[in-house]
C-alpha cells in the first residue's frame, strides 16, 4: 500500500492507493462508497506520528477508507504544542495540497483525534476558506482533569515542573524525529495547559463554534464562518477495559480514576461533544478508535475500519 502522504504532496501530486484490508465485510460495499467530494484529512492527536517501525497512528484505517474510494492524507503535526501551532503547521501542509492539485483541490474534510479535534477546530476558525467539515473522535473540548492533574503535581515551574518538562518534551521530540517531523520541538506545557480547566475555558471562549451551550448538549451540525459553511460532527467512547489483552487496558483504566464522568480515559463523554453528536458511548478506550493497540479493539463494537468508513459514506451522502 502507498499511503498518501501531504509532505509528499507538492511532488507527487494525487496518488491513488491500492486496494487494502477494510474489515469482513468490505467487499459487499460499492468500491466508491467512501468517495468523498472533498479529501479526507485524519489529524493525530498527542504523541501525533504517521509511521513508526512500521506502526501506523490510523492503524489500517487510511487503507480501509482509500480501498473503497476515498482521498486520505495525513499531516505531521508535532507530538506536543498547542492547537494553534499545531493548526499553523496544518494550515502550511493543506495550502501545499490545494497548491499542487491545480484547481482539483478546494476544501478537506478533517477528522481530528484527541486534540486533533481541537487542531481542527483552529483550523477551522482562522481559515474556513479550506473547511468543510469537521469531524471529532474522543476529542476532550471541554478539557480532561488529566491534564489538570498533571500541572497540579509538576507545576510549571518548579523543580519537578521543569524535570517532567525536559523528561516529557526530550519524548515528544524523539516521537517528531522518528516520524521524520524535524521541523517541531515539542512543548509539552502549552499542550497541557490549553487541557486544563482554566485553559479549556479560554479556548472555547475564543472558539465557540460547535461547542454545545449546555454542559453535556449537542452543538449545531453546521456553522457558516466568513460567508463558509462548515458541517460539524463529533463520537467518542466511554470503556477503559475493551479486551483486556493490550497495554492501553491497564492504563486507561488507570487514568480513569481522575474522572467523575463516564470517560475513555482521557476524554470524559459530556466533553467529547461537538457539533452534530454521532455517538457517545461506544466501547472504546481513547485508542480503540484509532485501532490500537495492532487492532485490538472490542469484539462486541463496531470494527473502527468500519466506523471511519461509514463516517466517509456519511460525508459523501452529505456532498462534502
Amino acid at each position: 500500500m502507498r499511503k498518501v502522504m501531504i509532505a509528499a504532496a507538492a511532488a507527487a501530486g494525487m496518488t491513488a492507493t491500492l486496494p487494502a484490508q477494510a474489515g469482513f465485510f468490505s467487499n459487499w460495499f460499492d468500491r466508491n462508497d467512501a468517495e468523498t467530494r472533498h479529501p479526507i484529512v485524519l489529524v493525530p492527536g498527542i504523541f501525533a506520528f504517521d509511521t513508526i517501525a512500521g506502526v501506523d497512528y490510523w492503524y489500517r484505517i487510511p487503507a480501509a477508507l482509500e480501498s473503497e474510494g476515498a482521498t486520505v492524507f495525513i499531516p505531521r503535526i508535532n507530538a506536543f504544542d498547542s492547537s494553534a501551532m499545531r493548526g499553523e503547521r496544518l494550515i502550511e501542509q493543506l495550502e501545499e495540497i490545494r497548491a499542487a492539485s491545480n484547481g482539483q483541490i478546494e476544501k478537506f474534510n478533517l477528522i481530528g483525534h484527541s486534540q486533533g479535534g481541537l487542531t481542527s477546530r483552529y483550523v477551522m476558525n482562522v481559515r474556513p476558506d479550506l473547511v468543510a467539515s469537521v469531524s471529532t473522535a474522543h476529542s476532550p473540548h471541554k478539557g480532561s482533569p488529566l491534564a489538570d492533574v498533571a500541572t497540579g503535581i509538576a507545576p510549571e515551574g518548579t523543580l519537578r515542573g521543569i524535570t517532567f518538562e525536559a523528561f516529557s518534551n526530550a519524548v515528544g521530540n524523539l516521537v517528531n524525529l522518528l516520524s521524520d517531523n524535524r521541523h517541531d520541538r515539542a512543548d509539552v506545557n502549552a499542550m497541557l495547559a490549553e487541557f486544563n480547566s482554566e485553559g479549556s475555558a479560554a479556548f472555547n471562549a475564543q472558539f465557540p463554534a460547535g461547542v454545545p451551550e449546555s454542559a453535556c448538549g449537542e452543538g449545531p451540525a453546521e456553522v457558516t464562518i466568513n460567508g463558509h459553511p462548515i458541517r460539524l460532527y463529533s463520537w467518542s467512547g466511554t470503556a477503559t477495559f475493551t479486551t483486556g489483552l493490550d497495554l492501553s487496558d491497564a492504563l486507561f483504566g488507570a487514568t480513569s480514576l481522575a474522572f467523575e464522568e463516564a470517560n475513555d480515559g482521557v476524554t470524559g463523554r459530556c466533553s467529547s461533544h461537538f457539533g452534530q453528536v454521532i455517538k457517545d458511548n461506544y466501547t472504546m478506550n481513547h485508542i480503540d478508535v484509532n485501532n490500537h493497540v495492532l487492532g485490538l479493539v472490542s469484539l462486541f463494537e463496531t470494527r473502527p475500519e468500519t466506523l471511519f468508513r461509514n463516517h466517509a459514506v456519511r460525508l459523501k451522502q452529505a456532498g462534502l
